[in-house]
């Protein structure tokens, strides 16, 4: 696949991404009439279908990371070639950037302005080192032990991180950066954004050192299909 489709779809997947996650937030808000947990549980739900369709849909082509959270772990990992984490970087900021103007379009709202949804404090700062620890959690140890799955567990577990956090799980600095662009149901104000990104990427970057450790990567030679369970390598010998 070559670079420069790769980083379309990681633009194009992003853009998706934020269409769904502030679409939904405002749809749901406009429709729940001030119940904020019907307009929660709809933003909920359509994140976590939206991204399904999204991972399987650009999955094959560029990892379908949508995240600089995750892309820097990858690249950690050596699964992608580090001179492609900036370029992946900067067209998921750029895609989520779009994927609010997208959004705000379809509602008559203005292409951006900034959100004064209040998200800051140490159980906010807390719940997105948890919210993103558990996502890299997830996506390490399912593409580690059964990848055809990995798409729907990422899904699973955004859905209920909407629910168990007190920040509704970001997860995601693309996110956080573009969601400050919204003063809608999803948007967070600009000074609140830095302390969830800061959070966020000490949790990637805690995730990804403990789950490397315990989902070893399989020998470069290992033909055991779908798994890297150490216990399937155990006493085996590759040619």
């Amino acid at each position: 696949m070559t670079h420069a489709r790769r980083l379309v779809a990681e633009g194009l997947g992003t853009a998706f991404l934020l269409a769904v996650v502030i679409g939904s937030g405002i749809m749901g808000e406009r429709l729940a009439e001030g119940n904020t947990a019907i307009a929660l549980l709809a933003n909920a739900i359509a994140t976590g279908c939206g991204l399904v369709a999204l991972i399987l849909m650009f999955g094959t082509i560029s990892g379908a990371h949508f995240n600089p959270a995750v892309t820097l772990s990858e690249a950690w990992q050596k699964n992608i070639p580090a001179s492609d984490a900036i370029p992946y970087i900067a067209v998921q900021i750029a895609g989520a950037f779009a994927g609010v103007a997208a959004a705000h379009g379809m509602f008559g709202e203005p292409l951006f302005f900034a959100s004064d949804h209040v998200r800051t404090g140490a159980a906010q700062w807390w719940s997105e080192f948890i919210a993103t620890f558990g996502l890299l959690a997830v996506i390490i140890g399912c593409s580690r032990s059964r990848p055809t799955v990995t798409p729907f567990a990422v899904a699973a577990y955004i859905t209920a991180a909407y629910w168990f956090t007190s920040s509704t799980s970001f997860a995601n600095p693309a996110v956080t950066l573009a969601r400050a662009a919204s003063d809608t149901f999803a948007g967070i104000r600009p000074i609140d954004a830095p302390g969830f990104i800061v959070a966020q990427l000490l949790g990637a970057a805690a995730a990804t050192g403990v789950f490397c450790w315990l989902y070893p990567a399989p020998p470069k030679d290992a033909t055991v299909g779908g798994t890297v369970s150490p216990s399937e390598f155990a006493g085996r010998k590759h040619s």
